[in-house]
């Protein structure tokens, strides 16, 4: 199996990520990184999940001395100190530092405050009067409003949160001196929260971690700052990935759900849901998946894979196996889900803030759909300009009317 390595140049047009075609669900397969590191590539549903829940897979030997080259570009997510990269009791007793905050019951008791920023949003969306960037007026600053409510960073300055959060998850947008110079400025700032929490604790996220971290004893400075780092940038780049490439479905071949959207939080909680599920988060120019290594030989799918192999998770493939879920997008987006999505990931490393992006994507698409029933592109899909060279990819742009 070979990968599209290649980046389309700036100027050509992308097609959105729903119309992407995915290969069918199969046997691992063995491919290549942009290294020319080899890669076993898993795509039906319970060997994905198998990958993402098998201890015999892990993220930390993917960093190990004999490792070899994932990425010519390092970004915030290759650093070895982070949760991301760390297994067993070691990556555990991270998460349990941050996964308090992140209950669904916790997350519960956010929804009402939530809901008013989404109100605040369309109240400036609509005041502002047409046509408008849904992107600059919405997508971006509902996920950036709620984690920086819940961090307590309000006042911050959204373009430099933007210009971090870019670098971060940058792939081949900047070169790696800029990654590098903008990680340090981060992680700067970062450092400097972290001293002003712990002199002055206040009722947020980043004083709760602190705290936590103090008492245990058992995270290091260095980690605390990439938590604080990585809960900034997956705070808001999910929902606002996510929720941009929803709207580009919605408002062009899936007008007619969009009326049904505005019912009821329930109905937009099902296609939240099925769209999560349908509309990958990237188009894997810079990734196959889902990242793992063999600490030993595994069977998955009736393959062995070898000791020391990389393995590659597609959660997209396996969000569509035909095996576990009948339909795509072409099926009824209101339907419940037959098995659980593996958008936010399986297993240890399951994404922290998933029932979070969850709540903010479906209120979003409810009120959005509720205030403006008649919410319509400005131009054809064909000519929308993306966020690209990223971990992930979205509009970079939506202009609308209504």
């Amino acid at each position: 199996m070979s990968l599209d390595h290649s980046e389309a140049p700036a100027d050509t047009p992308l097609m959105p990520l729903h119309c992407l075609r995915r290969t069918p669900p199969g046997p691992p397969v063995l491919a290549t990184l942009r290294t020319g590191t080899p890669v076993w590539v898993a795509r039906r549903h319970a060997d994905v999940r198998q990958v993402l829940t098998d201890p015999r897979l892990g993220r930390a030997g993917l960093y190990a001395p004999d490792a070899p080259a994932l990425t010519p570009y390092p970004n915030l997510v290759d650093d070895p100190e982070g949760m991301l990269n760390l297994d067993g009791p070691e990556h555990q007793r991270l998460r349990r530092t941050v996964q308090r905050a992140f209950t669904p019951r916790a997350i519960a008791r956010w929804r009402p405050w939530v809901a008013s920023v989404v109100e605040d949003l369309l109240n400036d969306l609509t005041d502002s009067g047409q046509p408008a960037d849904l992107v600059a007026a919405f997508t971006r600053p509902l996920p950036i409003a709620v984690i920086s409510r819940l961090m307590g960073l309000d006042g911050l300055d959204l373009k430099r949160l933007g210009h971090w959060s870019d670098h971060a998850l940058s792939a081949t947008a900047h070169s790696a001196e800029a990654v590098q110079e903008a990680l340090a400025e981060f992680g700067a700032f970062s450092t400097a929260l972290i001293a002003e929490r712990r002199a002055e604790p206040g009722d947020d996220l980043v004083s709760s971690l602190v705290q936590a971290a103090d008492e245990t004893g058992e995270v290091t400075e260095q980690q605390l700052v990439l938590l604080v780092c990585g809960l900034v940038v997956a705070g808001h780049e999910t929902t606002m990935t996510s929720l941009g490439n929803a709207l580009v479905y919605l408002l062009t071949e899936a007008r007619s759900d969009w009326q049904r959207l505005a019912a009821g939080e329930a109905e937009a909680s099902a296609a939240a849901e099925q769209l999560l599920r349908t509309i990958p988060l990237g188009d894997q120019l810079t990734t196959p998946g889902l990242l793992r290594r063999a600490n030993e030989d595994v069977e998955i799918g009736g393959v062995t894979i070898p000791a020391g192999s990389v393995v590659a998770a597609d959660a997209g493939a396996a969000n569509l196996d035909p095996k576990v879920y009948p339909t795509g997008l072409e099926g009824d987006l209101f339907a419940p889900l037959p098995a659980p999505s593996l958008t936010f990931g399986a297993g240890p490393h399951h994404c922290l803030g998933a029932w979070l992006a969850r709540m903010e994507l479906e209120l979003a698409l409810h009120r959005l759909a509720r205030r403006l029933p008649g919410l319509r592109l400005t131009g054809p899909p064909e000519r929308i300009e993306w966020r690209r060279g990223l971990l992930t990819r979205s509009p970079l742009t939506l202009p609308a009317a209504w």
